[in-house]
């Protein structure tokens, strides 16, 4: 029996569409065993058909094609604390393990770099996979000839992270859909700006940077009216002591970095956008997968 644990990820941080991202302290879990037909056991958050039709045995089965090797039947047993289509990742953390597992089972033969790269090229995009694959912060991008390359830093200590997730969800593909097909010159100047500051925040500890890095006019405007409240938590959390506040992935939960002695005051703001029925968490940063044989 193998067993994997995925990080849950938050993409975007504001400008960063589809090029940033960020592991956190939530775990998805997966364990796989020989079977004599594919098999699928879910626990958690959501619902999900126990069928092998999921997202882990696509991971599982896509990095037996890239060998050339037939999969074997596995059956697994998945237990998700990652709240479905809110925008942390859940996923590419399904994607992640399965190929995480097959690689395992199969002699590290793609190692580490290529299960980001296939999970990337099935997920469409770098940004969750990277740091459910390397934790910490991820920066992603396309090279000249497609391929996906990423880098990972450490997230500065004293940042808290903080996600107000309401009860309702929100489909990636439906967020994608109300984005514009082109954007004028000013727009992705900002954007490329602001991404690029993020990244000096990050490596040089520099919280300040924040304000601006995460401010956005790619996607988030875009998405607003599919996230009511959205405007009114970025401001109050804003004025909490928030350094930044950014839909996290497509939406709609919340994200907030804020300094220790503003977090209680910024989980307030965060918990009356998520609502009763939703849900604050207070996450610290995460490393990358890891598998264990059991």
């Amino acid at each position: 029996m193998l067993h994997a644990k995925v990080p849950a990820t938050s993409a975007n941080l504001g400008p960063g569409f589809d090029a940033l991202g960020l592991a956190l302290d939530l775990h998805l879990s997966v364990r796989a065993s020989p079977a004599e037909r594919d098999a699928f056991v879910y626990r958690g958050a959501g619902a999900l058909p126990d069928t092998p039709d999921n997202l882990v045995h696509r991971g599982f089965r896509a990095v037996h094609q890239r060998l050339g090797l037939e999969p074997p039947p596995v059956a697994f047993e998945v237990d998700n604390p990652l709240p479905l289509a809110r925008g942390l990742g859940s996923s590419s953390a399904a994607l992640v393990a399965g190929a995480a597992l097959a690689d395992a089972l199969t002699g590290e033969r793609l190692g580490r770099d290529g299960v980001f790269r296939l999970a990337a090229e099935l997920e469409g995009h770098p940004d969750n996979v990277a740091p459910a694959v390397y934790g910490g912060f991820t920066v992603s991008a396309a090279g000249a000839d497609g391929a996906y390359l990423t880098a990972a830093l450490p997230l500065p200590p004293g940042w808290r992270l903080l996600f107000g997730v309401p009860a309702f969800e929100l489909a990636t593909s439906a967020a994608r859909e109300v984005l514009p097909p082109a954007y004028p010159r000013r727009d992705v100047v900002l954007t490329a700006s602001r991404a690029a500051l993020w990244v000096a925040a990050v490596a040089q500890d520099r919280p300040e940077l924040l304000a601006a890095a995460a401010l956005d006019v790619l996607h988030q405007p875009y998405r607003a009216p599919l996230v009511p409240g959205f405007a009114e938590v970025e401001h109050r959390a804003r004025e909490a002591g928030a350094w930044a506040v950014f839909l996290s992935g497509a939406g709609p939960t919340v994200g907030a970095v804020a300094p220790p002695e503003r977090a209680a005051a910024c989980a307030g703001a965060l918990r009356a956008f998520a609502g009763a029925a939703g849900q604050v968490l207070d996450l610290g940063p995460a490393t990358g997968y890891r598998v264990e044989r059991c």
